[in-house]
């Protein structure tokens, strides 16, 4: 096996290895494997290990082994939270002296994935929408688990000033991306979204001060879309923001709002008014319809940059789609946006 200066296996080695099921029980052959921005994923027929790419970004730092480790361990204990045993914990990868990779528990540790539990895929609330197998009491079911999840979680309003500084900071960074020229989308319409929204966000930084002042703020999934909700009884929500709180400590009803927005672009508009009043019975204290508009907007935004960053990826091979899905979102934002004016 070929390796590194220092006698480790390469990621691609590693890779190649878990995509073999070599790691696997045989029972759980053949293995999918998925990539995605930060990781590598390894679908078994029960069993999914998660490795982390070794890589850094301003947001992030996979770049050591350590750091993977208290990656996945983060990861673990963030999800048990509205997931809870389908996270099965942290397990290492090896090498024995021949050189030789394997799951078990002799050898050097070479890297730390992460194990779950695999769930349905058909029951996922994207698969769920595009098959229209979705009801109104599946989000009502959903949303009760969400309110008492957000209920029980304590306030953080000595740190609530990091959930503005996060709208701030992401919207300077939307901005420099979307209006890079050499992505193809800037145009006289975004940048007169992006300024629509700059203005909006300096009016309404009193309401969400105040709302931080009251404790409203929490820990939250931090990354709530249709793809990590499974609609088993009761609900699973899995694959949470796991590598910076503050991107975590957000208004419960920007998370919310942000996954019923998610539905409307897959053309279910009508998840979105009734998971806000659902949540809304429960939790209580729901902000102006306005500043929903502006939670909206901001996260329609953030998803246009997203989908963009996509375009400097060296790998990419889907331009065309990725630059509609942007202007799709920019759309969304500029309704938001209208929408507070109305």
């Amino acid at each position: 096996m070929d390796a590194t200066a220092d006698g480790c296996p390469t990621t691609a080695e590693k890779v190649a290895f878990l995509a073999s099921g070599q790691g696997f029980d045989t029972r759980e052959r053949p293995v999918t494997v998925i990539e995605t921005h930060m990781s590598w994923v390894f679908l078994g027929r029960t069993v999914v290990l998660k490795m982390k790419k070794p890589v850094r970004f301003p947001f992030l730092d996979f770049s050591t082994l350590d750091r993977r480790r208290s990656n996945c361990e983060a990861e673990v204990r963030l999800n048990r939270r509205l997931a809870g045993d389908v996270y099965d914990g942290v397990v290492a990868l090896r090498r024995d002296p021949a050189g030789q990779l394997s799951l078990g528990c002799a050898g050097e540790v070479v890297e730390w994935l992460v194990q779950m539990r695999r769930l349905p895929h058909s029951e996922l609330l994207d698969e769920r929408i595009r098959t229209r197998r979705l009801h109104r009491g599946d989000i009502v079911v959903l949303a009760d688990r969400l309110a008492r999840f957000y209920r029980e979680a304590p306030p953080s309003t000595a740190e609530g000033e990091a959930y503005l500084r996060h709208l701030q900071v992401e919207n300077v960074v939307n901005r420099q991306v979307l209006s890079e020229p050499a992505l193809g989308v800037g145009s006289a319409r975004s940048e007169d979204v992006l300024d629509a929204f700059d203005a909006l966000l300096d009016r309404w930084t009193p309401a969400i001060r105040e709302r931080i002042a009251m404790g409203y703020i929490v820990e939250g999934h931090g990354d709530l879309r249709p793809g990590h909700v499974c609609l088993v009884n009761p609900p699973l929500i899995f694959d949470c923001l796991e590598f910076d709180r503050n991107m975590r400590l957000l208004d419960p009803y920007d998370e919310v709002n942000f996954l019923g927005l998610e539905c409307a672009m897959l053309g279910q508009g009508w998840v979105r008014p009734l998971l806000l009043d659902e949540v809304a019975r429960t939790l209580g204290h729901r902000p102006d319809g306005r500043l929903m508009a502006v939670y909206g907007a901001f996260r329609a935004i953030l998803r246009a940059r997203l989908c963009l960053a996509h375009l400097l990826e060296e790998t990419c091979t889907e331009g065309t789609r990725w630059v509609g899905q942007t202007k799709r979102y920019l759309a969304l934002a500029e309704r938001e946006i209208a929408s507070v004016s109305a």
